[in-house]
């Protein structure tokens, strides 16, 4: 697994290419690419600052792919999460996931992404108009995370 947490951009084709790079047996990958957009809530965002917890992130990114690894035959998986103050069209997060068959690797792809958008630990401040603001988790976050048939990551260290 790669996973990090970052200031610097990343280069998905590179991503992508090292996570394939001399196996032959991978059949499928996909990834999802996060974006910072102009608007959020009805307000228009000048700036988004994301803050984490070193340490504390990486731990729940390695529960995470475990999770997915659990369920889905994955060859390799790559999580990167930029953290610092990112404007409107930045790239946040990517998700690269690498298996035999494009059924897993997608599955796999947004089953990682429910969970980090719901449980990593990351805060999320934006900047508009009307002030800073932190932003709040979102229901269809919850819902997302839910349909995995876990009501919380979090939960299953209990």
């Amino acid at each position: 697994m790669a996973a990090r947490v970052q200031h610097e951009d990343f280069d998905l084709g590179a991503e992508v290419a090292a996570l394939r790079a001399g196996n032959p047996a991978v059949g499928a990958v996909a990834s999802f690419v996060g974006t910072v957009r102009d608007v959020s809530g009805g307000s228009s965002v000048s700036t988004m600052e994301l803050e984490h917890y070193p340490g504390m992130t990486e731990k729940a990114l390695a529960r995470i792919e475990a999770a997915a690894r659990e369920r889905w035959p994955l060859l390799g998986v790559t999580i990167v999460h930029r953290v610092g103050l990112l404007q409107p069209l930045d790239q946040i997060v990517l998700v690269v996931v690498s298996s035999a068959h494009r059924g897993d690797a997608f599955a796999a792809c947004e089953f990682i992404m429910d969970y980090l958008k719901s449980e990593a630990p990351f805060w999320k401040k934006e900047a508009t108009p009307e002030g800073a603001r932190w932003v709040d988790a979102r229901v269809s976050d919850d819902a997302a995370l839910r349909r995995w048939g876990i009501e919380s990551f979090n939960a299953d260290e209990k």
